[in-house]
């Protein structure tokens, strides 16, 4: 008996590589943290690289005026005395840890704007007591990431129609 061997093709995957390349950032993102610093950012990496940089005080202060918070609210919220965060200079870089949490204030503004259709109508719900957070403002709870959690949950859920 004769088998024909078949020409198999190889195991593996042809997918397009655009399939892997970042996708670049939206504008907001980066008009929240307002500086020429970020200008050349486009990606993911491009943001844990500014992350890891840290940010300057400057920067911190204009993400705050344009999110409506005090620099009481930002500290508490980035974990660090507001003597402290006072004490910088405007041109000194802010430690990474701080940074951090910027990047995720930054990130949950730029997803509520998109959720709300207008940042001005996300700060007004960041700021107003809901029953799903017990009665509290959504912005309470930026002070841990178990809380930034809760709020994009909630923002996933009101973005799909789902009010619990």
């Amino acid at each position: 008996m004769s088998y024909k061997i078949k020409n198999t093709a190889k195991n593996e995957v042809n997918e397009p590589m655009a399939m892997y390349i970042t996708q670049v950032s939206s504008t907001p993102f980066y008009n929240l943290l307002g500086g020429a610093k970020t200008a050349t950012t486009s990606s993911d990496f491009d943001i844990v690289k500014l992350a890891r940089q840290g940010f300057p005080k400057k920067a911190l202060l204009s993400l705050a005026k344009k999110i409506s918070l005090n620099i009481q609210e930002l500290a508490g919220i980035l974990h660090i005395s507001e003597r402290t965060l006072q004490r910088y200079e405007d041109d000194a870089i802010i430690k990474t840890e701080y940074a951090e949490k910027a990047v995720e204030l930054v990130r949950l503004y730029t997803r509520g704007e998109e959720v709300f259709g207008s940042i001005d109508k996300f700060k007004l719900w960041m700021k107003t007591p809901g029953l799903i957070f017990n009665g509290e403002a959504p912005i309470t709870f930026l002070d841990t990431s178990a809380g930034f959690d809760m709020v994009f949950k909630e923002l996933g859920r009101i973005e799909h129609g789902v009010f619990a």
